[in-house]
């Protein structure tokens, strides 16, 4: 056991010295979730997604209640953090502001817009002028598809609580006409009526009102950098895993393994020191990762131990990956080539750059084999509020997964006669 500690601090105090190999396990990783924490508005103040003040402009040629209603609804407090209202009179420049990249979208409500949803004349309570009801005209930025999906949602809730407003006002008044408490003569009066009380129940409250719950615990607001932090630390500990293995390699070629394995020790020994070697490489390289974030950005990864232990799972399942890429590898330059490569498919498959939420199912079932997924899921968990208890799936899998590709690559080792 302590041959196997031996050989194991070595190859860490040789991984430290290595300038290459620690730009690669600590500068890279670091740089990279900085640049993610200025592209999603970490380090700029805000603490949300990054979409904020989105500019629309509104050009209401109606008029009318409702028109006025959705203009309204755009100036409200409730949104006044989520876009940036403008008021024009001239739908021709609203556009050319659009195509200037000067705003998001343009939205243009026509004149007779409240006249045919809510005519005052005889039409009834189910259409203006000849039936047609006139439609308001969104103007969109295709350089902006996310702002612009964001009006496009404001402006379809507020036309389906007209709609809900406009389809009750003619069930109630052919209700009220069935059961004889109004004349035929007076539904179109009171439709009228009911229609412009439904559109003042709408406008009251904003299309789309922003709040949140919590269910006994104080409210989370949850850090980006929690998430980018231990997925780009969790990419790179795959090449540190990869090149912990390429060191076996390496001194097999070197002929300084078969001098070793001459001496009093045993080829377990050596094995498990070069296990232990780059297990101890990777599990420093996550905790002086953690630490950096804390002390610089104040980051709060949640639970202590519950970091401590999932960390050291995760890389008990990289290391696993790394032994049995180098049982597969003829030469350390395989090695190298294959753990380069698995570092970035890992990253993709375990979502690193994106979040395995906006993947399809077949997608995140097959992120399962990979360290990151599982990494993730818990630190993520963690920086919510989690407990020790509420991980202990992602640090099981991360176990089970060290233990069993560590068995195969030893079956391998074996089989191929690599420490003889």
């Amino acid at each position: 056991m302590k041959k196997a500690f031996l050989i194991g601090w070595k190859d860490v105090k040789l991984a430290f010295r290595d300038r290459a190999a620690l730009v690669l396990m600590l500068a890279a990783p670091f740089v990279l979730t900085i640049g993610l924490g200025f592209v999603t508005g970490r380090f700029s103040g805000s603490s949300s997604s990054g979409i904020s003040d989105i500019p629309v402009i509104l050009v209401n040629q109606d008029g009318g209640q409702l028109g006025n209603t959705l203009v309204s609804a755009f100036q409200s407090q409730d949104l006044s953090s989520l876009v940036k209202a403008e008021i024009m009179n001239d739908p021709t420049l609203a556009r050319q502001h659009v195509d200037g990249d000067q705003a998001a979208a343009a939205i243009i409500i026509p004149a007779g817009f409240t006249e045919s949803i809510i005519p005052s004349g005889s039409g009834g309570p189910t259409g203006g002028p000849g039936g047609k009801t006139v439609q308001i005209v969104i103007y969109a930025n295709p350089t902006r598809p996310t702002s612009v999906g964001v009006v496009k949602t404001i402006v379809d809730e507020f036309i389906s609580q007209i709609e809900v407003g406009r389809v009750g006002g003619q069930v109630a008044v052919t209700q009220l006409v069935s059961a004889g408490l109004i004349q035929p003569q007076d539904a179109a009066q009171i439709g009228s009526q009911i229609g412009g009380e439904q559109a003042g129940a709408a406008g009251s409250s904003t299309a789309i009102t922003l709040t949140s719950q919590t269910s006994g615990r104080a409210a989370i607001q949850f850090d980006p950098l929690a998430y980018m932090a231990p997925a780009m630390a969790l990419m790179f500990l795959m090449f540190t895993a990869a090149y912990g293995g390429r060191s076996l390699l390496t001194e097999r070629a070197q002929g300084t393994l078969p001098r070793l394995l001459v001496s009093p020790t045993s080829t377990t020994q050596v094995l498990g020191g070069k296990t232990t070697g780059t297990y101890l490489t990777g599990a420093a390289q996550m905790f002086i990762l953690i630490l950096a974030s804390a002390l610089l950005f104040h980051l709060s990864w949640g639970n202590p131990l519950g970091v401590v232990l999932l960390v050291l799972a995760a890389v008990a399942g990289a290391t696993g990956w790394g032994m049995l890429i180098t049982a597969l590898a003829r030469t350390p330059a395989q090695v190298t080539s294959v753990g380069s490569a698995l570092t970035l498919i890992f990253g993709i498959l375990g979502g690193s750059f994106i979040s395995l939420d906006n993947m399809p199912g077949w997608f995140q079932a097959l992120s399962k084999i990979t360290p990151n997924a599982w990494g993730i899921q818990g630190f993520t968990t963690l920086a919510m509020g989690g407990s020790v208890v509420d991980i202990l799936t992602p640090i099981v899998a991360l176990l089970i997964m060290g233990v069993v590709l560590f068995t195969i690559a030893v079956l391998i080792f074996n089989r191929r006669g690599i420490m003889a």
